[in-house]
Formats: structure tokens, C-alpha cells, sequence
């Protein structure tokens, strides 16, 4: 098998998994990898900020049978796999950080600290969100959707779909940067109206990012001149 790879150029599969392990850093245990529609919008997307940051490579699978094929290739070579589009991601390893103890792993200090905001969110989308947190996978994006451990990822939900067959019902969680500026708008938005607005451009924003089709496009793009132009 070979893969494209965040660290080569253009679309070319030509990384094998001897070459990532090869190529691991210091402290990393897992083979790292995402899936989506296309290279193009794989390769551009958010859920590498942070390996790009911390110089982790990626594979790049864009083949709509890549993420069926991932449910059953668990290892290789001693290493398991991990989807970066899904569950928590620990890095602490590699970059040097504390590791989270099992308690700020449910509940970490950033999610204390911006928990109204964490809660107020949450209740702007209650029928988008399972959950809704502060990131460690994004360094400049706003915020992007995370599939939960045990949920169908979004390509596996395409090919369901598209042979006709039931696709279960599962809603994403709602990662959120922090540091980013339409965040700390949010956060200190009053108004109940322009809150919702921008709680909503949030996540259709985060959609666009993973691939996901908008509910509403038009909606989002008039929401989006509301907030661009009052």
C-alpha cells in the first residue's frame, strides 16, 4: 500500500508504512492519518494544524474506500492507527507537554476556564452538537467537528448513503480554538440573536473544513454577510 502524505507535495500515493515509521518522531506511538472527499481538501485541512506545528506527519487518504479499509487495518508493525478526525488527540508525548491526568482529561483547565462559554454554545446548537469542547488540534482555525470513538465517520456515512442503506444518527462534537478572534467575539456577545448567528457560522465553518455538506448553504452564506457587513 501507498499513501499521500502531509509532508510530500501534490496527490501522488507514494508513501509506504515502512517509510512513515521510519520517518516517526521522538515519543510518537501511533501512525497518524485523515480521510476525506479529495487530496486537495484533506491536504488544507485543519485537523493538521497541529501536526504541521509539531513537524508529525500524516497520511492523506482521499479514496472513498480508505476509511471502510481503516475499520479493519487496526497495526503495522507494532503501531496502531489513529483517525486525527476522531476522539481525543493526546500529542504530550511528542511535543514535549505534561500529559493530562485522567481528570483534565474529561474536564481540562482551558475547559474550566471558558466553561460558560463551552455550555452557551452547547445550548445555541443543540441539534448539531453532541458536545462541545476547547481544541488541541487546531492552531488557527476557529474550531472544527471531532467524530466520537465508537461513531461512523463521515466517509463510511457517505457510502451507506449512497447504496441505499440506513446511516445512523450521530452528532459530531464541536471543538473550539480559544485563541482565535470569532471566538472571543462570541464569548463576549450579549446579544441573544448575534450570538446564535455567529455559534452557527462556527460550525457551518467547521463543516465546510471536514467535508460535510451544509443543511443550508444559502443560510450560511447570508449569516456570514450579516457578520461581515452588520
Amino acid at each position: 500500500m501507498r499513501f499521500a502524505s502531509s509532508t510530500s507535495e501534490g496527490a501522488e500515493p507514494t508513501v509506504s508504512l515502512s517509510d512513515y515509521i521510519e520517518r516517526m518522531k521522538e515519543g510518537q506511538e501511533k501512525i497518524y492519518y485523515v480521510t476525506g472527499d479529495s487530496h486537495s481538501v484533506i491536504a488544507n485541512s485543519p485537523y493538521l494544524e497541529v501536526f504541521r506545528k509539531h513537524g508529525v506527519e500524516v497520511l492523506l487518504m482521499s479514496d472513498r474506500i480508505d476509511e471502510w479499509m481503516m475499520g479493519y487495518l487496526n497495526e503495522f508493525d507494532g503501531k496502531s492507527f489513529q483517525d486525527v478526525a476522531r476522539g481525543e488527540l493526546d500529542l504530550s508525548k511528542i511535543t514535549g507537554e505534561e500529559p493530562k491526568s485522567d481528570a483534565e482529561t474529561e474536564d481540562t483547565a482551558e475547559d474550566k476556564a471558558h466553561a460558560e462559554l463551552l455550555v452557551r454554545i452547547q445550548s445555541l446548537l443543540p441539534d448539531k452538537v453532541e458536545a462541545v469542547r476547547s481544541t488541541k488540534r487546531l492552531t488557527d482555525s476557529p474550531a472544527c467537528l471531532v467524530v466520537g470513538d465508537n461513531d461512523m465517520g463521515e466517509q463510511m456515512r457517505k457510502i451507506m448513503a449512497a447504496a441505499g442503506q440506513a446511516v445512523p444518527e450521530s452528532k459530531p462534537i464541536l471543538e473550539i480554538n480559544m485563541a482565535h478572534p470569532l471566538v472571543a467575539k462570541l464569548e463576549s456577545e450579549e446579544d441573544a440573536e448575534s450570538a446564535g448567528r455567529l455559534a452557527r457560522v462556527l460550525f457551518d465553518q467547521a463543516a465546510l473544513s471536514a467535508g460535510r455538506p451544509l443543511e443550508n448553504p444559502a443560510e450560511f452564506v447570508q449569516e456570514l454577510n450579516r457578520l461581515m457587513f452588520g
